[in-house]
């Protein structure tokens, strides 16, 4: 963890009041045409910053809108309402060209690096696309870009001929990362990248993360479910509920000390060989509710051991609870 303060560094990406909804197709015939339209908010009203040089780790079980919240701030999906601001410009009002150019400054690597890959293309070719796009490279000169960088995520420029299928899991990771840093972007999002990869060789790629990292000023937005490795890479931690945002704090404050009941089982969860760093388990009674039909009030109560009525009524807002700490829990005065 880098330790930035939060009152000196500038925000790169401000994200306010993001919000996506998903219309659900309706059934065949003429009483499900008349059936009110079924809507998912996946991500709703949404609002963090991060700033330049900064990890915000991001976390939450699956189904909680992380992913979906990672495609909204690079235009995959359209968001419903909200503002993505990137210093300074708007990127929800961009379009056409501007659009396209401005897309150079944020990317994204996959959590499946073999799905992410076009199997029928060379590496060389995968990583040369986005130069040969955004730059309008020739051939020629985009092969000796890819030549020159190939190296920065551990690959042998013999390898470049190469096809997908032919490299191990982490080889396919570091490929997805040359793809995603040869445009030298400012921020970049991780949805899960060391997910998929046996321990030994996410530790690997963690480090070459970092390393790229200082190496070429990066943001990054880290969305994970491991906590551990989310701590590790985080300067700060965001926690996520049903496509709200329940906690925010330093990562260190966040581990040590998590305020929401829904942090603290998660935090509880993670095995620890060490007795005296071991938390009592907090265990989450029944499932995730339906995205289609969230409870009101609250919407962690119905797993809430400490839920009570104004839980079931009314929504918690996030409310500072200390330097930099957030958390929407009725728990705590400044949320109600």
């Amino acid at each position: 963890m880098t330790g930035l303060r939060p009152d000196t560094a500038k925000p790169l990406l401000e994200v306010r009041g993001l919000t996506r909804e998903f219309e659900l197709p309706r059934s065949f015939g003429a009483r499900m045409l008349r059936a009110p339209r079924r809507i998912v908010r996946a991500v709703n009203g949404v609002s963090f910053g991060i700033r330049r040089g900064e990890t915000l780790g991001l976390i939450g079980e699956s189904g909680c809108g992380k992913s979906t919240l990672a495609r909204l701030l690079l235009r995959l999906h359209e968001p419903t309402r909200g503002e993505v601001v990137l210093d300074g410009t708007d990127v929800t009002a961009l379009a056409g060209g501007e659009l396209q150019r401005f897309r150079r400054r944020m990317q994204i690597m996959f959590q499946d690096p073999y799905a992410s890959l076009n199997p029928r293309k060379t590496v060389e070719q995968i990583v040369a696309a986005p130069l040969r796009l955004h730059e309008g490279l020739s051939w020629s000169a985009a092969r000796e870009r890819v030549a020159d960088f190939i190296g920065c995520v551990g690959l042998q420029p013999s390898q470049l001929q190469r096809f997908p299928h032919q490299f191990s899991g982490g080889q396919r990771q570091r490929i997805g990362i040359a793809r995603a840093l040869v445009l030298r972007p400012e921020f970049v999002i991780c949805d899960e990248p060391v997910s998929a990869l046996d321990v030994s060789i996410q530790a690997q790629i963690i480090d070459l993360l970092l390393t790229l990292k200082a190496d070429l000023g990066l943001t990054y937005l880290f969305i994970s479910h491991d906590l551990a490795v989310v701590g590790y890479l985080s300067d700060r931690i965001a926690v996520m509920y049903l496509g709200e945002i329940v906690e925010m704090a330093p990562a260190r404050a966040l581990l040590e000390a998590p305020a929401h009941p829904y942090t603290q089982a998660l935090l509880s969860a993670v095995p620890r060989l060490e007795r005296a760093q071991r938390r009592a388990r907090v265990r989450l009674v029944g499932d995730l509710p339906s995205p289609l039909a969230p409870p009101p009030g609250c919407k962690f109560h119905t797993r809430c051991p400490h839920a009570t009525a104004v839980c079931r009524r009314d929504l918690p807002v996030l409310a500072p609870l200390a330097e930099g700490h957030v958390v929407a829990c009725h728990l705590y005065p400044g949320a109600r």
